[in-house]
């Protein structure tokens, strides 16, 4: 865990440890970013305001470094921006402060069941994904996801050739209630267009107005 606030930090370090997760802790954003480079750790909670490098800059160089870690970032409330700059950077969830202690343990629960899950591989066309080793190709070419890309990506895959709205994906990504904005969908759905779609002069990823979103079933 990153986080700069000490009173916060030790709380939900002491928290967490009483629900069986072990936590390490770093007050600053530098030697954050160093752990998390330097250890192997299933999910790293973030703050976005802390000394040394802010979140974003955590964020951005862990993706940078091929280090996929989900992270799940904490916000400033009503931070709308905040949420979109944050899953843009590679953050896979975030959560606005103030926050109730259940609600931070049921976002580390659902991030961590699906980093561990190992179903099937599925196809379509030439793109591809092997969920266990959670890894994507475009024919030979491999693509980098974030964790929550990966999950999205995953869902729409699976249901190649029909139409999901946002409340579909919403569902079937968070397995828990979701309380932000549902229009974060887009987020992801532009993010994804950026790694599967575009570099390959692919639409696969296709927005049906009013309805929601369709993969295409041979891959676009």
């Amino acid at each position: 865990m990153i986080e700069d606030d000490k009173k916060i930090a030790t709380a939900t370090k002491r928290g967490l440890e009483a629900e069986g997760f072990g936590v390490e802790v770093a007050f600053d954003g530098s030697t954050g970013l160093l752990m998390a480079l330097g250890g192997s750790y299933d999910l790293i909670i973030c703050d976005i305001l802390l000394p040394g490098r802010n979140g974003f800059q955590i964020c951005a160089d862990l993706r940078e470094a091929g280090n996929w870690t989900p992270i799940l970032m904490l916000t400033a409330k009503d931070g709308e921006y905040d949420e979109a700059e944050a899953l843009d950077t590679g953050a896979d969830d975030y959560l606005t402060k103030p926050f109730s202690f259940a609600v931070l343990v049921a976002h580390v629960r659902a991030l961590l069941r699906r980093a561990g899950r190992n179903p099937a591989p599925v196809q379509a066309g030439d793109l591809r994904m092997d969920p266990g080793e959670r890894r994507v190709w475009r024919g030979d070419e491999e693509i980098s996801l974030t964790a929550r890309q990966f999950d999205v990506l995953e869902f729409l895959l699976r249901r190649a050739g029909q139409v999901q709205s946002k409340s579909d994906i919403l569902r079937g990504v968070w397995d828990y209630e979701f309380e932000g904005d549902p229009n974060i969908v887009e987020v992801y759905i532009r993010r994804l267009r950026t790694r599967i779609d575009e570099p390959f002069g692919r639409q696969a990823i296709e927005t049906v107005r009013g309805a929601g979103y369709r993969l295409a079933a041979d891959g676009g």
